[in-house]
């Protein structure tokens, strides 16, 4: 009888071990409810998105609030242009916005942070497909390493 209690037991923590394994695995994969459900689209134009990936987080003061859905090239200059699903929480972005591609810590990964902007009268909310026009690039490290080297060069 006791070695069927410790098949038994042993059973019930390799299957505690394996869902705690699929739990960490969620929770490193960022996978959040946040964008599931209803969302809608922004879209921004940048002059350079660096490491950004789709599927990237979107976030407001470290919140996360969607995902980017696509980047393409556009227009005849092949300009980045990121489309972003954003849950429908947050649906009061107005056109006055900025998106800046940033980056977790020093070389983690990439991500757009929106801030909202200054909302009057005359300030229309964004609604599904809105341009966010106020963007800033990517930083590139070795474009900023460069520049500081050459800088010191030149004293």
């Amino acid at each position: 009888m006791t070695t069927r209690t410790m098949e038994l037991m042993v059973g019930v923590f390799a299957a505690a071990a394996i869902a705690a394994l699929l739990f960490l695995a969620l929770q490193v994969a960022n996978t959040s409810d946040s964008t599931r459900g209803e969302t809608y689209t922004l879209v921004a134009k940048f002059d350079n998105v660096g490491g950004l990936k789709v599927r990237s987080p979107v976030k407001v003061g470290g919140v996360l609030v969607g995902r980017v859905s696509a980047i393409q090239l556009e227009g005849d200059y092949y300009e980045p242009v990121v489309e972003m699903q954003i849950s429908m929480r947050y649906n009061r972005f107005p056109e006055t916005s900025t998106a800046s591609i940033l980056t977790s810590g020093i070389i983690g990964e990439q991500y757009i942070g929106l801030e909202p902007g200054f909302i009057d009268d005359f300030v229309e909310i964004l609604g599904d497909g809105g341009e966010i026009p106020n963007t800033n690039s990517a930083m590139v490290l070795e474009n900023l390493i460069g520049q500081f080297l050459f800088s010191q060069g030149e004293k």
